[in-house]
């Protein structure tokens, strides 16, 4: 099995989060995919930033402010 270090983008409201999880790979059908700790990871921030809560998703992730720039 193969492990390669992938960022996943979660956009919520005006937020963006980068996240970094791990892609693993082998010689299955299901391939590639992340594990159940790193799926929980993406969750939880996206649950954070749903709510509002940019201190508890920055703690997993990086997170920017969205800034429109023409209407």
């Amino acid at each position: 099995m193969k492990k390669s270090k992938q960022t996943k983008l979660i956009h919520e409201g005006a937020y963006i989060a980068e996240v970094d999880v791990f892609m693993l790979r082998n010689d299955d059908e299901w391939s590639p995919y992340i594990s159940p700790a790193d799926a929980m990871k993406l969750d939880e921030v996206r649950k954070a930033l749903k709510e509002g809560n940019v201190a508890k998703a920055s703690r997993k992730a990086r997170v920017f402010m969205l800034t429109p720039v023409a209407v």
